[in-house]
């Protein structure tokens, strides 16, 4: 048990949590998979890009 912000991602990990039935221990859980890991990764997704260009339009 922590108080932090947890996240979890992909398709694996998320039938972890569905088997142990954990959602309630995970803050957000996203089926992003690959392009969650990439993000988190700091790395330039292109969709994210065209938005943020669109926005600072």
């Amino acid at each position: 048990n922590t108080k932090a912000f947890t996240l979890a991602g992909g398709g694996d990990t998320i039938a972890a949590i569905q088997k142990y039935d954990i959602y309630d221990q995970v803050s957000y859980i996203s089926t992003a998979g690959g392009a969650f890991l990439e993000y988190l990764e700091g790395k330039t997704l292109p969709a994210v890009a065209i938005l943020e260009q669109r926005a600072a339009s």
